[in-house]
């Protein structure tokens, strides 16, 4: 097989690139290690930047966004039991974000292919990268019990933190940066109304977030122990929990009802440079992974994709190289904005075991100075909506 792009990962980044690329007459090939349903299946994140939102409508996978996503201006932050207090994202930038989740932003990517005839390979294992600094690069792969092969003048790795991509690169040629943080997220899906704004917790307790997919679709999370199993947590459980961290002003707006969907997610930061080595390129949480608190894995891949998707097609359309030659520098610099961002909302939001009374006083003092001062939420509005892409 020949092709002119080998994407390995089957995720929003590889299929969102396949898809830009192929509206651009470029020939790309997917591989996927799962099957088609299993992606689908997968619960993943649900806020959107507005250059995201904007970028998925410029390449005509934005139609549903659009019709079922929920527009906010601002979110809510609470802390110690207090009143929440309202962070105006559109009165201080003039921008907004969505919520609507990354599942759907996967069906939805795989429909477009669908109709445009995107070549997606699921299921495809002991995916291997050659010939990477050769100028002739190719991928191996076994499907339904045979090998196969494709022929490509340039490989993206969208294949996930565990991916085959990121390890191609040498060990004398890769820096990778790690922070570990002490707790995980207990989160539920749940058939209920969710609140009509995203509320963020820092309770004695620890975090709690309230959420939303659709308008009868609410994720809920509460800070938890990386010892904690999903068994130890039913559903009385966590509402309880839930409804304590909430401020009193919200509580009673949550509509408690069966969870969908459960699972425990551990938080760290992690950054892999370079994000190309040769005729590989890295795109998504092969090349980075962020705390959730932040929003923004998600739309991290999705500026990867923008980034990688335009010097591609410069590259085929204008025989022009220099944003293939600058797109790890270009991409790294916003997922370090990114990742600093990520960082100090955690450390903002959260309660961490071995936390000093000098820790938590500054803690509600940065906290006491993000609500009074007008400088400090234009900053935070500036950040949580999304920088604009470099040009």
């Amino acid at each position: 097989m020949r092709t002119q792009v080998a994407i390995i990962g089957g995720g929003p980044a590889g299929t969102l690139l396949s898809h830009v690329l192929r509206r651009a007459g470029i020939a790309s090939v997917v591989l996927e290690r799962q099957s088609r349903d299993y992606v689908l299946g997968r619960i993943r994140a649900g806020v959107l930047e507005w250059g995201s939102v904007e970028f998925l409508r410029a390449n005509e996978v934005g139609d549903r966004m659009d019709a079922e996503g929920h527009v906010h201006d601002g979110t809510r932050i609470a802390w110690a039991g207090r009143d929440s207090f309202y962070i105006d994202i559109k009165k201080h930038v003039g921008s907004q974000f969505m919520a609507y989740g990354q599942t759907e932003i996967q069906k939805d990517l795989y429909d477009a292919g669908d109709r445009i005839g995107t070549e997606i390979v699921f299921d495809a294992s002991d995916v291997e990268i050659h010939d990477i600094t050769t100028g002739t690069p190719h991928v191996t792969y076994s499907a339904n019990g045979d090998t196969a092969r494709v022929d490509c003048d340039y490989v993206a790795a969208c294949d996930g933190y565990h991916g085959v991509g990121r390890p191609t690169i040498p060990h004398d040629v890769l820096r990778t940066y790690e922070k570990v943080y002490p707790f995980g997220w207990l989160g539920i899906l749940s058939e209920t109304p969710p609140l009509p704004d995203l509320v963020y917790c820092n309770h004695p307790r620890g975090f709690a977030l309230a959420s939303m997919r659709n308008p009868m679709l609410s994720r809920y999370y509460v800070q938890c122990s990386l010892d904690d199993t999903v068994d130890e947590w039913p559903d009385e459980r966590f509402w309880e929990e839930l409804l304590i961290r909430l401020p009193e002003d919200t509580r009673d707006e949550v509509v408690t009802g069966p969870s969908i969907e459960k699972s425990i997610a551990p938080l760290r930061s992690f950054v892999a440079e370079p994000m190309r080595y040769g005729s590989l390129f890295l795109a998504g949480d092969a090349a980075h992974i962020v705390p959730p608190t932040g929003a923004k894995g998600l739309n991290l891949a999705i500026s990867d994709v923008y980034y990688l998707s335009r010097a591609l097609i410069h590259h085929y359309e204008r025989a022009d190289d220099r944003y293939l030659d600058n797109y790890s520098d270009m991409a790294l610099r916003r997922v370090w904005s990114a990742v600093r961002f990520s960082w100090w909302l955690t450390l903002l939001l959260h309660r961490f075991p071995d936390q000093t009374e000098f820790d938590q006083r500054a803690q509600e003092a940065e906290l006491e100075y993000l609500r009074s001062s007008h400088f400090a939420q234009a900053s935070m509005c500036e950040q949580y909506a999304g920088l604009p892409f470099e040009t």
